[in-house]
């Protein structure tokens, strides 16, 4: 892909994180994403147009509101930096096609998800509902006339199953790890984010989003309690680690896996 064309994704994928902002502040507090227009957090003053350019903006601004000189979360940069990637390397690895804009946009929400979850500890209903019943939809095009969507889109047998077991098998086991330590180890925001992945890419993608996401939350929950000295009772949210495992499970899922099964289960 030329440059040039990477470059136009970028900006325009960094736009669009311009607006993710907006909604990972917004909707945990249950606020309209479109009114009123941005405005700083601490005075109210509405930002102008040239203060609202994505990564730019915050660095020509050094991180602070133009009239109150109040600080600027480096979050907005980083999301539109991180959107602007994402519009990038997808289109990059599956073209210019349907599928990659599916994909974009099912990797917006992930983003917002789990910066919210990072924040709040919780992924809304809002976003993952609706991305389940739109990963079912893409997934019945056959049924009703419409070219498929190719991999790693699932077929709608798959996406069905997926979905299912993404919802009542996480359900089922954290209800078994509830009744067994008392404790709760994941909430209905984390069943219904796999219930998502499982309907865009079949039960297949389960397993591999689910330990992946547990291995690298794992990881990173135990470099916090040494390096940080977290405290251990302290939650940590599952959001982000299983966000993670669906891109890595994206682009190197069927290399992974084929590895681990030439070398744990066929080399044994």
């Amino acid at each position: 892909m030329a440059w040039q064309l990477e470059l136009v994704l970028f900006i325009l994928g960094a736009v669009v994180g311009s607006f993710l902002n907006v909604c990972i502040f917004r909707l945990p507090l249950q606020q309209s994403i479109v009114f009123p227009s941005s405005h700083c957090m601490d005075c109210g003053s509405p930002v102008r147009w040239y203060d609202n350019v994505p990564v730019l903006a915050w660095i020509w601004l050094r991180g602070r509101c133009r009239f109150c000189r109040a600080s600027i979360s480096v979050q907005y940069p980083i999301v539109e930096a991180l959107a602007g990637v994402i519009a990038v390397v997808v289109c990059s690895r599956f073209g210019l096609t349907r599928e990659s804009l599916a994909l974009i946009v099912l990797g917006y929400a992930l983003v917002v998800l789990t910066v919210i979850d990072l924040y709040h500890y919780i992924l809304p209903d809002i976003i993952t509902k609706p991305g389940i019943v739109l990963g079912l939809l893409f997934a019945v095009m056959p049924l009703l006339g419409v070219t498929p969507f190719a991999p790693p889109f699932a077929t709608w047998q798959n996406s069905i199953i997926g979905a299912f077991f993404g919802y009542w098998g996480l359900w089922l086991f954290a209800w078994i790890f509830e009744r067994a330590t008392g404790k709760v180890g994941m909430g209905l925001g984390d069943v219904k984010f796999l219930s998502m992945v499982g309907a865009w890419f079949g039960w297949q993608a389960l397993p591999f989003t689910l330990f992946g996401g547990a291995f690298l939350g794992a990881i990173v929950g135990v470099l916090l309690i040494f390096l940080t000295k977290r405290d251990r009772s302290k939650p940590i949210p599952f959001g982000p680690y299983l966000a993670v495992a669906v891109f890595v499970y994206l682009f190197y899922g069927d290399a992974l896996i084929l590895w681990y099964w030439q070398k744990f289960i066929i080399g044994t």
